[in-house]
C-alpha cells in the first residue's frame, strides 16, 4: 500500500502527518510506504491512499482516496480515519 501525505508546501505539516500516520501504522501492523508531498506535486505521485485535511482534499482532484484529518498529531483521530476508510475500500 502506497500513502501520500499532502500539505500546501510538502515540508512541514505534512512531513508531521507522515510521522504520525507512520507511528499509526505501525501500531496497527499494517504494512505501507508513506511518503509526503506538496499539493501541486500531488497528482503526478502514485498512491493508493492521500492522507490531508479537508482544505487539500477539496484541492485534490483525482479519483485516489482520500482519508481526511484535521489534527495531524492526533494518533486517534488519524487511527479511526484510517481504519475507516480501509475498511469502507476492502
Amino acid at each position: 500500500m502506497e500513502m501520500l501525505c499532502v500539505c500546501g508546501l510538502g515540508q512541514g505539516s505534512s512531513l508531521i502527518l507522515r510521522m504520525t500516520v507512520e507511528e499509526v501504522l505501525k501500531e496497527l501492523g499494517i504494512k505501507a510506504n508513506v511518503d509526503n508531498t506538496d499539493l501541486s506535486s500531488v497528482s503526478y505521485m502514485r498512491a493508493d491512499y492521500i492522507v490531508t485535511n479537508k482544505v487539500f482534499g477539496d484541492q485534490i482532484h483525482n479519483t485516489v482516496p482520500k482519508i481526511i484529518v484535521e489534527n495531524y498529531f492526533d494518533k486517534d483521530e488519524i487511527r479511526k480515519a484510517i481504519l475507516q476508510h480501509i475498511k469502507k475500500e476492502d
